[in-house]
């Protein structure tokens, strides 16, 4: 499986090595010039354009989304601002409906919509607000999660890749961090999440248009939403389950990778594990789901087909998390208990090396963060792997949703609030995880036997990756927001 991931890797490399250096510029692949003024109609020239804001008890950031979506350039006639709030606290949802009463006093045209349950969670949200009888007028939908801060001109570079070409579904653009200096966690995720945007969703978008929607930052056209079925509920992926399908019925999507849109990474490893369940597990059960229905399919080709089920799905959703975790946590340990069984040097130093260094190209700032990227990942591998099977298995969590948690500047702002990168002494115990503790001991335990009777020096790694699961163990990683 090891071979199936670093051959993976590599074909990517290679095609976006080809995009970069012979790929025709996206203007030029696809229909793209400015929407022009029309004397005789008017802003009626400009298509109708809904933006919505789905949000859950995002007491920190939502000034932040509400003032940047309703600061989008665009004829102010030809866009409604959508905010979807689906909070609980009713001190949060008082302070939302005031600050979109408070854009709507300026002219903007903002709705706030409530719903009396969550069913769905942000697909039952993003469904029930299309069902409003304004959103009948609009041709495309902007979405963006509550933390998302879009660019003024944001629609003006995205519409026209949909107005000029029919057959183009959606236009998504790149997520900057706006928190990667944070911490060190910060500092991991955003050289994994840069590989996602730099590498998978560029080669998606130049060989077989299409990619995994990210879920915000994007436009869709409402046309290729309905023909698709609308939002689905059924896994905690709704954004991949929407693209998936859309793309089944012969929709394009265009990746803008030069468009950023500045957003914020979870700094606490709470926030951040319960992220990371939903992302692992929810690609794993959408793969159940769909596996036959992409095989059955007549509208797409055989080698489209091929790419969503074997490299999209297979290899970078499931095979990856099981890899990792079970060479790098499994395989290796039980070898120094076992000296008879030897991994040949290509499997144990070349192909892994090789990944890595592929996996790093998205951030170069972070080189140097090398050997903390990979000994965070193999602890995360942990959860993500359980998470997968969980996924293809329709095991308890399958369906566990957990809004993430949003900081903003909070922190900054707020002198009652303070943050420590390591978690008070009174609080351990409500910081400690089990798992990774038990593994940590388990490859501790196979490091000292590697010392006493090995021939190898295996030890050297397995003491920095105990040391690793040790530290997430205990909670010290990322910040620490008391009472959270």
């Amino acid at each position: 499986m090891s071979i199936m991931l670093f051959i993976e890797r590599v074909y990517m490399g290679i095609v976006i090595v080809l995009v970069k250096v012979f790929g025709r510029k996206l203007e030029k692949r696809y229909k793209w010039e400015p929407i022009k003024d029309d004397l005789e109609m008017g802003n009626s020239a400009y298509p109708m354009v809904l933006v919505q804001i789905p949000m859950y008890n995002e007491r920190e950031v939502y000034q932040l989304s509400i003032g940047a979506a309703c600061g989008l350039s665009w004829p102010s006639d030809r866009i409604i601002i959508q905010v979807l709030d689906d909070s609980t606290d009713p001190t949060i949802k008082d302070l939302v409906e005031l600050e979109c009463q408070r854009w709507a006093s300026k002219g903007i045209n903002i709705k706030y919509e409530i719903r009396d349950n969550r069913n769905g969670y942000k697909a039952g949200a993003l469904k029930e607000g299309m069902k409003h009888n304004y959103v009948k007028q609009c041709d495309y939908i902007a979405i963006f999660d509550a933390d998302f801060q879009p660019e003024p001109d944001f629609l003006w570079r995205t519409i026209p890749f949909l107005v000029h070409n029919p057959e183009i579904g959606l236009v998504q653009a790149r997520w900057r961090f706006v928190n990667a200096d944070e911490c060190l966690m910060t500092r991991m995720q955003e050289m994994s999440l840069d590989y996602h945007f730099t590498v998978e969703q560029e080669v998606g978008s130049s060989t077989y248009a299409f990619f995994g929607f990210n879920g915000t930052a994007g436009v869709w056209r409402i046309a290729a939403i309905n023909e698709a079925g609308g939002w689905k509920d059924r896994t905690t992926v709704e954004d991949m389950d929407l693209a998936v399908r859309a793309s089944l019925k012969g929709w394009k999507f265009v990746y803008v990778g030069d468009l950023h849109v500045k957003n914020e990474l979870p700094s606490t490893f709470k926030a951040y594990r319960y992220q990371q369940h939903r992302w692992s597990c929810g690609p794993a059960n959408l793969f159940r789901k769909m596996a036959m229905e992409i095989i059955r399919n007549k509208r797409v080709t055989l080698w489209k087909k091929l790419y969503v089920i074997y490299s999209f799905f297979f290899v970078r959703k499931i095979i990856a998390h099981i890899v990792t975790f079970v060479f790098y946590c499994v395989v290796i340990p039980m070898i120094v208990l076992v000296p008879e069984v030897e991994i040949p040097k290509w499997g144990a130093v070349y192909i892994p090396s090789i990944i890595t260094m592929l996996n790093a190209v998205g951030t170069p700032r972070s080189l140097h963060l090398l050997v903390f990227w990979i000994l965070f990942e193999n602890v995360m591998s942990l959860h993500r792997t359980k998470a997968t099977f969980i996924g293809l298995l329709e095991a308890g969590r399958v369906n566990e949703w957990v809004v993430t948690e949003k900081l903003g500047d909070a922190l900054k702002t707020k002198p009652g609030i303070k943050v420590s990168k390591k978690p008070r002494l009174s609080r351990i115990g409500e910081r400690l995880h089990l798992l990774e503790l038990g593994v940590g001991a388990f490859l501790f335990f196979c490091a000292c036997y590697n010392v006493a009777f090995g021939k190898n020096h295996y030890f050297i790694y397995l003491y920095l990756q105990a040391i690793a699961f040790f530290i997430m163990g205990f909670g010290y990683v990322g910040t620490f927001v008391p009472n959270s």
